[in-house]
């Protein structure tokens, strides 16, 4: 108000706002202390992930040792391993900016993120099992076809790496991010389907049925977190790929790296081990009582 008394249009005074917002997340992308401060709160929050999720998985454990990997403690074994190596990576970040060649940058930034998927993945498959088994159809190829989809990603993925290394084209790089993009709508679409299904035969079940409410809950909690979480992933993704302004590749620009890692990694992360934080049942062992 005060420039536009002093003879400014409403044009100029939204230019200047504009430009004084560019010049202040400029300045602070480029602040050598910030940019530690920032890369080193993700490391901080990622280490405490990590550390949830590995308390957890010792829990589940020392609850039910007789079981193998169960998918439950392979899942939390995941969140433990992506969100430490996420952690470290942000910890070293200086480190990570100097590494050559420039392909070992991505690999170290997306490796977590297709580890991410895998580990997210294992609830979809989780899922699909209970619904058909529940509808009496057969769960036998259900396993194979999550390894053959996990396998063919990871393989279309190194061979991009492959590809980018011998001969870094700046349209193979875009290429590689469209194909996780690709990758993450997939897994959205993933939890809508398996996760809408289940959702929908619990709604069936009778009220008076036990832990059907919680379940509900869990169901519909967990599927519209990891929904977004992948969405929202996508998108980002897309807008890396095609406009530079957002290339999260580069650890020079903090702010965009905090808000894109909070929103895709973290925040989903630390709800849906919250959510799933109930432990399973103790095996009851009836004693052995001889025949005399």
């Amino acid at each position: 108000m005060g420039r536009a008394l002093l003879g400014w249009s409403d044009d100029e005074v939204v230019m200047y706002v504009l430009k004084d917002a560019y010049s202040w997340w400029d300045e602070f992308n480029h602040s050598d202390v910030f940019q530690d401060w920032t890369f080193h709160a993700l490391a901080a929050l990622y280490g405490i992930v990590t550390l949830v999720a590995l308390v957890q998985l010792v829990r589940i454990q020392l609850r039910v040792p007789e079981y193998g990997w169960t998918t439950q403690k392979v899942f939390h074994f995941l969140n433990v391993l992506v969100n430490g190596v996420r952690c470290i990576i942000f910890a070293f970040h200086r480190d990570v900016q100097h590494l050559k060649p420039e392909i070992t940058q991505h690999i170290l930034l997306d490796v977590p993120s297709l580890a991410f998927f895998t580990t997210y993945a294992l609830l979809v498959l989780f899922w699909a099992e209970i619904y058909y088994q529940a509808r009496g159809v057969s769960t036998d190829g259900i396993r194979p076809t999550f390894f053959a989809i996990n396998g063919g990603i990871y393989a279309i993925q190194i061979a991009l790496w492959i590809i980018i290394w011998w001969k870094p084209i700046p349209l193979l790089v875009i290429l590689s991010k469209m194909f996780f993009a690709g990758v993450s709508l997939f897994a959205a679409l993933g939890f809508l389907l398996y996760g809408g299904r289940l959702f929908l035969m619990l709604q069936r079940f009778p009220v008076e049925s036990k832990g059907r409410r919680k379940k509900l809950q869990e169901v519909g909690y967990v599927t519209s977190i990891c929904f977004a979480c992948f969405l929202v992933r996508c998108i980002m993704m897309c807008f890396n790929a095609l406009d530079k302004a957002t290339n999260l590749d580069l650890m020079d620009q903090p702010v965009l790296n905090f808000i894109y890692y909070l929103l895709v990694e973290i925040l989903p992360s630390s709800l849906v081990l919250f959510i799933l934080r109930k432990l399973p049942p103790k095996q009851v062992i009836t004693p052995y009582h001889p025949i005399h």
